[in-house]
């Protein structure tokens, strides 16, 4: 399942989480967002309970997106406990991020 991280719900979704967070700062007008978007769909459905997809949306979240210094998307940062602990910047393969979350697990 994917979540609309914004920062409102950052602390209940994203720091308070009991599983490791993989946030996507992604746009709409992002075209290599909306490549990654489908894989970040079936690693949700894969990796469900053991993992959450949150989904930034860097225009409507600016202060997010500025306080992780997100300069270039996609961008995807693997949160645990609070703390970015592995970050990924571009469309990769889905086994590149598949091996993220291995890391967290």
């Amino acid at each position: 399942m994917e979540v609309a991280v914004t920062k409102d719900n950052f602390e209940d979704e994203v720091t308070n989480s009991d599983v490791p967070v993989l946030l996507d700062f992604w746009a709409d007008w992002c075209m290599p967002c909306k490549m990654v978007a489908p894989v970040l769909e079936e690693l949700a459905g894969e990796y469900e309970g053991k993992i959450k997809i949150g989904k930034v949306d860097v225009d409507s979240q600016q202060e997010l997106a500025s306080k992780y210094n997100i300069v270039s998307i996609p961008t995807l940062l693997l949160m645990k406990d609070g703390d970015v602990v592995k970050q990924q910047v571009g469309a990769v393969p889905k086994p590149q991020i598949e091996d993220m979350i291995k890391a967290a697990l």
